[in-house]
């Protein structure tokens, strides 16, 4: 190793254990054991252009382990993305550009946010996934302008969560040979040695997955770093995965090897004998010579030419296949979606009563030609879903144009890999039973938190589910769902509810979408505008005067049972009947139209809903009554559960009338 390498690698520990020890917080321990391994790819391998951090065709780096973000924000400062060195001393501080975990969005050359322990592990599959289609949709022979890896870092707590192995398993049944995992092994958790809980052949289980395996047994040596990269590359067949033996803590010599290098600064004195021992020629804080910066600048600088050859390339490509071009701003643009509000076509109603979950496959159908990206699949019950798009392959190593995905029972890492689809580009969406989203719900708050719009189709949204009992019938996940931020939930009434509920999905920029859907067919009664429903909620039957008696607010299936109930009370009782899709939607409204649906004055409101009623509260006040479930379900035919826990017209109508005396 050089001593400019040396030194190269150095800046990023000491700048990293600076940080740290400035905020008085973090991690130092990942930084400096990996970061020879992080500054032998980022230097010498990983496919970028710092002027750009943009460009399509880069290699994308996810750091799994995000607690080691201070080796990141390092990188990204050396290699002179923006970040300055104000920006590192600010670590950790509100408003500052260097969070206490890595987020998308927030920080240029950040490609996922990370923090949950294997998510970016997982994410990366699903950057490879799209890499992979992608380049089998645009690329021709000589231009090969879909061409790029997916590097994700993590140590054993990223191999020890399950997502992981759920989204490893997939990973190599797909055969993503651009996909390599670099694993920084240095048998060391909070808690202390591995061994405590940790004990298998890692190596072994990712064979098992499909994976080529490396090991580079000295993490310290470039040479051998380098060579192992580029061997995983060589595989055209697997994914690699390369074990990185490392010592936590590298050049703390109170610190290394240790546990207590993992999650707390190591202190001045400790940083000062760091500085000793690695040699560096100062004690001063965030201290770097000229001349290791010089160094980065030029290797940023030559990273330019990649993409200056690959501009070249494509405009090439662009005018030998004009057609291809059209398509390649098809697939990245959102204007087809939206132009879908006045195609009256996509919103042709249903002609008899439906299932919800028929309805989004016919909404899917309808999209899979205006939006080429769209991509996506079900945890094994695309036939229970409707998730299929018919006519249309299914994604594998041999049809990897396909866009219909096989994810297996895997809802965590499935919503995960759903996520790392629409980092890349594409308009995923990932499909399951409604119960079953407290699988994915760690992954769907990260795409929350992210503000990119996977889009989670959720089916058999109540006790409709019947005969399959308590354990598949959601109860409390749709308040779990509506209790994000940033996160639209639709429980559409019918077809027309459901499309809406789509369009409102696939034009989004910036927020994720889940839409429960039945299992049980519907009555089609909704005639309202697509405009109206997309405010979230709308008046789906006034009442005969101006200020009502009654609101009887509905969703999804019970929507069709205040219009029952409206009809049994209407000679003696003026009810409105307000049909509220997605809550997310009507917050967003303004004050006035708000008060045109659900007018402060009338205090007699109901709200029926075959789900928790938690968070009903807010819409039906002191004076209202909710009918929702209080209990979980039971097994039984669905019409049988629906008589006995009162989601019939007749319970609603006896609570319009109660609620009036």
């Amino acid at each position: 190793m050089s001593n400019k390498d040396v030194m190269a690698v150095n800046a990023i520990r000491v700048l990293s254990a600076d940080a740290i020890q400035k905020a008085n917080s973090g991690h130092p321990g990942l930084p400096l054991g990996s970061a020879p391994m992080a500054y032998e790819l980022w230097a010498n391998h990983l496919k970028h252009n710092p002027k750009d951090p943009e460009w399509f065709n880069r290699d994308r780096f996810i750091l799994s382990g995000g607690h080691g973000s201070a080796m990141l924000y390092s990188l990204l400062h050396l290699f002179g993305y923006g970040l300055t060195l104000e920006d590192l001393k600010n670590f950790r501080q509100f408003g500052s550009k260097t969070p206490g975990h890595p987020e998308y969005g927030h920080t240029v050359g950040v490609e996922a946010t990370t923090g949950p322990l294997g998510a970016g592990m997982a994410m990366a599959v699903g950057m490879a996934i799209a890499e992979k289609h992608l380049a089998a949709k645009f690329n021709r022979e000589g231009y090969p302008v879909v061409d790029h890896y997916t590097f994700a870092l993590g140590g054993e707590g990223c191999l020890m969560e399950g997502i992981s192995s759920e989204a490893f398993s997939l990973a190599g049944t797909l055969g993503l040979d651009k996909l390599i995992i670099l694993f920084d092994s240095n048998n060391i958790t909070i808690e202390g040695s591995t061994n405590l809980a940790f004990t298998e052949n890692v190596a072994k289980r990712m064979e098992a997955f499909g994976f080529q395996t490396l090991t580079v047994e000295d993490g310290t040596n470039l040479e051998e770093i380098g060579k192992a990269i580029e061997e995983a590359k060589a595989d055209k067949t697997r994914p690699s995965f390369i074990t990185v033996r490392t010592e936590i803590g590298y050049g703390c010599p109170a610190k290394q090897g240790k546990a207590s290098a993992h999650g707390e600064p190591l202190g001045q004195e400790n940083v000062d004998a760091m500085k000793d021992t690695l040699g560096w020629p100062s004690h001063e804080p965030f201290y770097v010579p000229d001349e290791v910066y010089t160094y980065y600048k030029e290797m940023a600088d030559s990273k330019a030419k990649a993409e200056e050859d690959w501009n070249k390339m494509f405009d090439e490509y662009c005018k030998a296949y004009p057609d291809m071009a059209e398509e390649w701003k098809r697939e990245f643009s959102k204007d087809a979606a939206k132009e879908l509000i006045n195609d009256n076509e996509y919103w042709a109603p249903a002609e008899k009563p439906e299932a919800t979950r028929a309805s989004s496959g016919v909404a899917i159908n309808r999209l899979k030609d205006h939006i080429p990206s769209l991509i996506g699949g079900s945890a094994d019950l695309a036939p229970s879903n409707k998730t299929e798009m018919t006519g249309v392959p299914f994604f594998s190593k041999e049809t990897p144009e396909g866009r219909n995905i096989h994810f297996g029972i895997r809802e965590l890492a499935m919503a995960a890999i759903g996520n790392g689809m629409v980092l890349h580009g594409l308009s995923a969406y990932v499909a399951t039973f409604l119960v079953f989203s407290d699988y994915m719900k760690p992954m769907a708050r990260l795409s929350a938190l992210m503000k990119i719009p996977t889009t989670f189709v959720l089916t058999h949204d109540s006790i409709g589910v019947g005969e399959d009992g308590p354990t598949h019938e959601p109860i409390e996940q749709l308040a779990m769902l509506r209790a994000m931020p940033n996160f639209n939930v639709f429980r559409p009434a019918d077809r027309r509810e459901t499309l809406a509920a789509w369009y409102s999905a696939m034009t989004s920029e910036t927020t994720p979408t889940a839409i429960a859907l039945t299992r049980q067919n519907l009555p089609q009664v909704s005639n309202a505008a697509p405009e109206d429903i997309l405010k979230g909620a709308y008046i789906i039957s006034d009442s005969k005067n101006a200020v009502p008696e009654v609101i009887v607010i509905a969703t999804g299936s019970e929507v069709s049972l205040a219009l029952e109930a409206k009809k049994m009370v209407e000679d003696k009782i003026d009810v409105r009947v307000v049909s509220m899709p997605c809550m997310d939607l009507f917050e967003a409204q303004s004050e006035e139209y708000k008060q045109s649906i659900l007018p402060d004055g009338v205090r007699k409101r109901i709200a029926v809903e075959a789900l928790s009623a938690f968070g009903w509260e807010k819409y039906t006040g002191l004076d209202g009554k909710i009918i929702a479930m209080r209990s979980f379900g039971a097994s039984a035919p669905a019409g049988k559960l629906f008589e006995h826990f009162g989601f019939i017209p007749e319970a609603v109508a006896d609570a319009i009338k109660e609620i009036v005396k």
